[in-house]
């Protein structure tokens, strides 16, 4: 088990998307994003079933940067409800997760 932590967004636009994952690099929060354009979510809300084309953010991290990064994809997100799920990491290439150490700040 290491301390990265990839963690899952998803956002109604590429525009926010773009702009959430910038602000997360920008910020050391998240030592990459990727953004997956144009996935189909199925999910209830109020009661409702609702399907919406969402852009997926796939988001490179520390356990002790999740913290901060949950709030601040709170604060930029246009969701009431944001999707925010950290998944950790059991193992890696040394060098990559050497880089995701270098890269955000703690």
């Amino acid at each position: 088990m290491t301390d990265k932590r990839v963690v899952l967004t998803t956002c109604g636009s590429p525009e926010e998307a773009r702009r959430i994952a910038q602000q997360l690099v920008e910020r050391r929060l998240a030592a990459c994003v990727n953004i997956v354009p144009q996935i189909e979510s199925v999910y209830r809300w109020k009661g409702e079933v609702e399907t919406a084309t969402e852009c997926l953010l796939i988001i490179k991290t520390t356990a002790a940067a999740f913290e901060q990064l949950r709030d601040t994809i709170g604060e930029l997100h246009s969701y009431d409800v944001p999707e925010c799920v950290a998944i950790a990491v059991e193992d890696g290439s040394a060098l990559y997760l050497e880089w995701i150490a270098h890269s955000v700040k703690t």
